[in-house]
């Protein structure tokens, strides 16, 4: 691994947002109120998520910036609902207020356009989009294409889309044909936790991501097999339950590459144990297909730990850099498990790489912003959005 290697990612520079602290005592007197639906699985522990968590959190976080948060659980198998879940997401709506705010969940709004559109003429509607629908990964074709024209007449008929990195706004602006002005970012914040001291700051590889086709973990387990002669350890951290069929092949390949003592599929963790696993990480590895964002790489950076990823979507972003301009992570290639080994072999075999990775970490991790840029944003979206059409007519 040399300079040039880590230095081969391009990343566009997110402009600087002010801090939190600069907003200290100017939480409004009274509060106003803003409905937010959510998936009825958003509080579940054994499928967490990255958008679960960041709705959840910035419930907590937006009534600090004026806005107090009405949760709507919106239980069902989205974005592909059964006749009974599209009758209670009508039904919520239907009972809200005229004019009432509504914050909305792609992953529930996105499919259902019939149920969205009509209430954009009532309510004042913004779609948050964590992950383009037709970007999931496995989908048939025809599927896909379904859920991307359902997608596409939702996002064209509310007044407000919030997206979680600045490439995911151009990504809608382009595909769905939005107007800029109508689609903003609220990039997911990250809490600044201790530094991970790792294991023998090399060998403990960490990925924190569902196990699915779309987060690609069967790339991870070729890089791996291809530097068996390496001595590292893996554990990945994340849902089992959302595609049995790709976790029973993953197991599969790590056994017929003989890689079952080595590479663990531990299932979901939360809390303490989440964070006592981020503690023992020397280097994050993630091999998304597709991410609007990346969380687990900031919850990574949070707590000083390299990052060895995919170049796609949002991911560079949450990369970034540290102040002084040095990469806290390297980049490659979506489609070459091959460049991901290589990397692999240069983290362990060149310690002056090593060492300038760290120092980037450390230093990218004092420059995250947090939560409440998140919620700040999100609240002055909220803050704009027009009367409804009927209302103001």
């Amino acid at each position: 691994m040399t300079d040039v290697t880590v230095q081969r990612a391009r990343l566009s520079c997110v402009p600087a947002q002010p801090t939190a602290d600069q907003h200290a005592g100017t939480v409004p007197m009274s509060l106003r109120t803003v409905h937010f639906v959510l998936p009825g699985g958003v509080d579940d522990p054994a499928a967490p998520s990255g958008g679960n968590a960041y709705d959840r959190r910035v419930c907590l976080d937006l009534p600090g910036f004026g806005w107090q948060v009405a949760r709507h659980g919106a239980p069902g198998s989205w974005p592909c609902p059964d006749r009974a879940a599209r009758d209670e997401l009508a039904r919520t709506l239907r009972e809200l207020p005229d004019d009432a705010v509504v914050l909305l969940d792609g992953l529930v709004a996105c499919g259902v356009p019939e149920i969205i559109a009509p209430e954009a003429d009532r309510l004042r509607l913004a779609v948050l989009v964590h992950l383009p629908l037709g970007d999931e990964t496995g989908l048939a074709p025809n599927v896909a294409a379904d859920l991307d024209a359902r997608e596409r007449a939702v996002l064209r008929a509310v007044p407000a889309v919030i997206a979680t990195s600045d490439w995911a706004v151009r990504r809608l602006v382009s595909h769905h044909g939005l107007a800029p002005d109508r689609v903003h970012v609220a990039a997911p914040g990250a809490d600044i936790a201790p530094l991970a001291p790792g294991t023998d700051g090399v060998s403990r590889l960490l990925c924190v991501a569902a196990v699915t086709p779309r987060k690609g973990q069967h790339r991870l387990v070729e890089a791996l097999a291809a530097v068996r002669d390496l001595p590292w350890t893996c554990e990945c951290v994340g849902g089992l339950g959302h595609d049995p069929e790709y976790v029973a092949g993953l197991r599969t390949l790590i056994a017929r590459h003989g890689l079952a003592d080595r590479l663990h599929l531990t299932g979901p963790r939360s809390g303490a144990g989440l964070d006592a696993t981020y503690a023992a990480a020397d280097l994050m590895v993630l091999t998304s297909y597709a991410e609007t964002y990346g969380m687990a790489v900031t919850e990574a950076l949070a707590r000083g730990i390299p990052v060895l990823a995919t170049d796609v979507g949002g991911l560079p972003e949450a990369v970034g850099r540290a102040p002084d301009g040095g990469m806290p992570g390297i980049l490659v290639p979506p489609e070459d498990s091959g460049a991901l080994a290589a990397e692999l072999r240069g983290w362990f075999g060149e310690p002056d790489v090593r060492r300038r990775l760290k120092a980037a970490a450390r230093a990218r991790r004092a420059a995250l912003d947090g939560w409440a840029t998140t919620a700040r944003s999100l609240a002055a979206v909220l803050a704009r959005l027009p009367e409804a059409p009927r209302r103001a007519a």
